[in-house]
């Protein structure tokens, strides 16, 4: 399953090459509260089908509205793109349905050669992060190499935003909590992996949209070299396999490495990585064990929405104070 943005992006590319009009719009900037965030993204096609959002629905609405009354060009002021304001006044902000006042910028374009999305794709596809810059007087955009997440910015001539890999999740075991935990990542627009070597947990294991491997796990880590919009979690229980994954995983760009266990087995985890792989205390300190926030989860399906939950929030930017505990295993039995 693809994240949304990539999912817009193709949506469009795929409407435009069918001969269909279509406006691609961006959140450029926001003031108070907004629904969407800067750089979310929506596709409006000529007979006002959509795919994406800017807002809770009503400006979605009233995009729609335009579309359909006089067409692509009524949503558009010209040939160029068009920057449009919703909630400036309180009235205009509950007529949208845009909270305590909130304010939205959006840009509309008309997605043309010149709006270049096969090949913003390609480079998602190949995991490149790429910064793309829209000419607000001509529609012409310029790709170059960027940051993964950088906030969009918008002037007078230009908008500038910011397109990355799609999130990924490295699963180092076939079970259960496997599972649950990839069906989580799939709804939450991750690519999954699920390595697990050993053939008896394989036999039953089958999830559609899943990439499921038997290679050892040092090897699925040494090939798929984990980047920044990466996690990793190990959950086999068994050193001789989620140490593998560990040792190199560390010690790649991955935003998150975690392992399930109680907290006497993830601190003899880190002794043992500490002692026998001569692993620097710096680069101990970026292992999530136990994985998972503190919910008192008990079942596999509550430890893997506890460990996604942890998985994201560090993707979003949160650094979990150290005092708080995890979820993962402490006083629970269960099969990984």
């Amino acid at each position: 399953m693809e994240d949304l943005d990539t999912l817009v992006l193709r949506t469009a590319q795929r409407w435009w090459t069918e001969g269909q009009a279509v406006v691609l719009v961006t959140v450029a900037r926001t003031w108070g509260s907004s629904p969407r965030p800067p750089g979310s993204l929506m596709a409006i096609n000529g007979r006002g089908e959509t795919v994406g959002s800017v807002s809770g629905g009503c400006i979605e609405d009233d995009l729609i509205h335009r579309i359909r009354e006089g067409g692509v060009e009524a949503a558009l002021t010209g040939a160029a793109p068009t920057v449009l304001r919703y909630g400036i006044s309180a009235d205009q902000a509950h007529r949208f349905g845009l909270p305590c006042g909130g304010t939205v910028e959006l840009v509309l374009e008309r997605v043309a050669p010149q709006s270049r999305l096969d090949e913003l794709l390609r480079a998602c596809e190949q995991r490149q992060s790429t910064e793309r810059v829209l000419s607000l007087k001509t529609g012409n955009v310029t790709l170059r190499p960027g940051r993964r997440d950088g906030v969009p910015q918008l002037d007078d001539d230009t908008l500038t935003t910011y397109q990355g890999p799609q999130a990924r999740l490295i699963v180092i075991g076939a079970g259960d909590l496997s599972r649950f935990l990839s069906q989580m990542a799939l709804s939450l627009g991750f690519e999954v992996f699920v390595c697990d070597p050993r053939e008896e947990h394989r036999a039953s294991w089958n999830l559609p949209g899943v990439t499921l491997t038997h290679e050892m796990p040092d090897d699925l880590i040494l090939r798929l070299k984990p980047d920044a919009c990466t996690a990793v979690v190990a959950l086999t229980h068994d050193p001789k396999l989620d140490d593998l994954a560990l040792i190199d995983a560390l010690q790649s760009d991955a935003f998150y490495v975690g392992a399930i266990g109680s907290r006497r087995n993830s601190a003899t985890r880190r002794e043992r990585l500490r002692v026998h792989f001569d692993m620097s205390e710096d680069v101990l300190d970026r292992l999530h064990g136990p994985a998972g926030l503190y919910i008192a989860s008990k079942t596999p399906a509550e430890i893997a929405l506890s460990i996604m939950a942890e998985v994201v929030a560090v993707k979003n930017g949160f650094r979990k104070p150290a005092s708080e505990t995890a979820s993962s295993g402490e006083g629970v039995l269960f099969t990984a």
